[in-house]
């Protein structure tokens, strides 16, 4: 993420459509007004980066996501009625249509599916500018709400599974039920190995008792 806002953080003024301006401007001094670090000093670097910087924001977006997208899935799996060692607060859940013992964790099912959506808006910016000509093309355009709507998703994303944690409940019983000895199969193997034992035989001598 500090890579992508490095390269995305420079002035682009003062190339005109890709080709130069047939004026001379003080383009470092416009950059710095605005806050710019740098300048893109290739006229045609700047027209070509068209997109390519897009799509980097994108990438950083989607890896955020993708954190949030597994968190969400863990959840689901860890707070189904047959493990049940999270409970989700109903007030983050929605009523079942037919069930009405039902609650549906839809916020966090959202929440995976919104990590497709950022994917699917970098593939479309990377394809609308995949076949592209250099300089100037009115196809560029078209990049600009896919971002926006990357940033949008995003955000919302990480402020909904902050309220999933800040309200998430843990069930201490059904975890102490779950900690059977086959969570400690592979701990009591590396206890022996360190007692001098092969770990093959360890292994082996160990394994028995789950037959």
């Amino acid at each position: 993420s500090h890579a992508v806002a490095a390269l995305v953080d420079q002035s682009p003024l003062g190339t005109g459509a890709g080709y130069g301006l047939p004026f001379r401007g003080d383009r470092a001094l416009t950059a710095q007004i605005l806050g710019f670090p740098k300048v893109q000093k290739n006229p045609l670097y700047v027209q070509n980066s068209r997109g390519k910087f897009e799509s980097s924001l994108l990438h950083v977006l989607g890896q955020i996501m993708i954190d949030l997208n597994r968190m969400a899935s863990d959840i689901l799996l860890f707070s189904i009625p047959e493990m049940g060692y999270f409970e989700l607060p109903p007030e983050l859940c929605t009523g079942s249509s037919l069930m009405p013992h039902k609650k549906n964790p839809d916020v966090l099912e959202l929440v995976r599916a919104k990590y497709h959506q950022v994917v699917a808006h970098e593939i479309e910016v990377k394809s609308i500018v995949g076949n592209l000509i250099s300089g100037y093309n009115r196809d560029l355009q078209l990049t600009k709400k896919p971002v926006i709507d990357g940033f949008t998703i995003t955000k919302d994303t990480v402020s909904i599974m902050r309220l999933v944690v800040e309200n998430l409940r843990v069930n201490p019983e059904r975890c102490r039920e779950a900690m059977d000895d086959e969570i400690y199969a592979a701990e009591t193997v590396h206890r022996r190995v360190k007692d001098g034992v092969p770990f093959r035989d360890a292994y082996k001598d160990v394994s028995r008792n789950f037959e």
